[in-house]
This record gives C-alpha cells, sequence and structure tokens, in this order.
C-alpha cells in the first residue's frame, strides 16, 4: 500500500492532506510583477488553486485587469493587496482532510446533464 503520494500538487499521506512544496515554493518568491507577462505568470501559477479559493476571481481582479489589451499597466495599491493576498492564501493547508461531525456544505460545479 502507498504510505504517501502527491494528487493535484498535494502531499496525501496519513498525516492528513498538505500543499505540495514545489508549486508553493514558486508562488512564495514570486517578486511583484512589472510587466504585464509577469502578471500573466503569476496568474498562472495561483490559477492552479482557484478551485480550492473561495472568490478566487474577486481577489484576483486587480490583477486580470492589468492583462486587458488596451488598460495601460499601472501596478496600483489594489494590485499589490491582491498579489499579496493571493499569496498568502496559496501558501496556507487549502485542503484539509473532512471532519464528520461537523456540519459541510458539498458544492459541485457541474450540471444535471453531466451528473
Amino acid at each position: 500500500m502507498v504510505q504517501k503520494g502527491i494528487v493535484l500538487g498535494h502531499l496525501v499521506s496519513s498525516k492528513g492532506i498538505k500543499v505540495g512544496r514545489a508549486k508553493v515554493d514558486i508562488i512564495e518568491k514570486f517578486p511583484l510583477p512589472t510587466s504585464v507577462k509577469a502578471t500573466r505568470s503569476f496568474l498562472g501559477h495561483t490559477g492552479f488553486y482557484k478551485r480550492f479559493i473561495k472568490d478566487f476571481s474577486k481577489i484576483a481582479k486587480p490583477l486580470c485587469k492589468l492583462l486587458e489589451k488596451y488598460h495601460p499597466f499601472v501596478f496600483s495599491d489594489d494590485c499589490r493587496v491582491a498579489f499579496e493576498e493571493l499569496k498568502k492564501l496559496v501558501t496556507a493547508p487549502i485542503i484539509v482532510a473532512l471532519e464528520w461531525e461537523q456540519p459541510f456544505e458539498l458544492m459541485c460545479d457541474a450540471s444535471d446533464y453531466a451528473v
């Protein structure tokens, strides 16, 4: 039997689920973006976790605005706050083991057709 393994960038073991260090290290060390290309790269790395972070699109909106074709690249305070918030959220344990004794809500992003 396998004792531990990596699933969707997370280390799964008998001790629980932890964020994979390789993906997190890239994001933790990412400098403030100074261009559209750097912003796109950062959002690409953090986008892996968007399905696990509630309101990811709302948090990343100022950064996504910088990617618009005719929008000037001005890295404002809103962009800095979004950048730091995403870095913080990605380094936290994003997936945790379910506590069956506690109430929880199960959400699914699938249509009735797919189910």
